[in-house]
């Protein structure tokens, strides 16, 4: 779906443009995950190198509609966001489903929480933020460029962790649990964004741990 799928949609697009939808843009939302595996921020120079099959399928994604656009000039960009939440997001992701556990806890009165892999560190930007970066892009983004979508700072998920705990108002302590536990996960996934920002005037304005308080109204009401 991921490759195949954009490449039937940038196709479409093509064609559409070729029968007079001149304004026509295709923004092809791809994933950090493609940089594969590093030790600082990675910027748009850097060679993807995916470390599973989902970066691989984005990876896929970019190359086919990039095709597309060398082909039959449809303006093609790519967008690399690195991990966002924010209120709404499925619990089949971390922060709303340790945001639920958590909750958990402060109705039983139990402190020990079922965690994952706490030690890795991720870039997390509000999802507002990023859709925002999208638009963006779509007005001033260069065709054929790819541009990262991040905060531009780590986070370890321990510290994730204790800053939600906090913002449920619970005093919990993390119970590794095997099930949880991811078998490939990046120990360290940071985006530099410096490019999105000079092409656009991008910046994220929402603050993680404010993220976390709508996340929390969100599913109080």
């Amino acid at each position: 779906m991921n490759a195949a799928g954009t490449a039937r949609v940038a196709e479409a697009a093509a064609r559409l443009r070729d029968g007079g939808a001149a304004e026509l843009r295709l923004l092809v939302v791809s994933t950090g995950e493609v940089y594969g595996e590093a030790e600082r921020p990675f910027t748009e120079a850097d060679e993807p190198r995916p470390q599973s099959p989902y970066a691989a399928s984005k990876v896929g994604a970019e190359v086919a509609a990039l095709e597309v656009g060398r082909r039959s000039g449809l303006p093609v960009i790519v967008a690399r966001p690195f991990t966002h939440t924010g209120p709404g997001q499925r619990t089949a992701f971390f922060v709303p489903a340790l945001l639920e556990r958590l909750r958990e806890a402060r109705r039983s009165g139990r402190r020990a929480v079922r965690v994952g892999n706490l030690a890795p560190v991720r870039d997390l930007t509000d999802v507002r933020d990023v859709v925002r970066a999208y638009a963006m892009l779509l007005t001033d983004g260069e065709a054929g460029a790819a541009y990262n979508v991040s905060r531009g700072e780590g986070v370890a998920l321990s510290d994730l962790f204790a800053r939600m705990a906090a913002a449920v108002g619970v005093d919990a302590v993390p119970e590794p649990d095997p099930e949880l536990m991811r078998r490939a996960d990046l120990p360290f996934l940071v985006g530099d964004s410096t490019k999105l920002q000079r092409a656009t005037g991008w910046a994220p304005t929402i603050s993680i741990d404010q993220t976390l308080a709508d996340m929390l109204d969100a599913e109080a009401h």
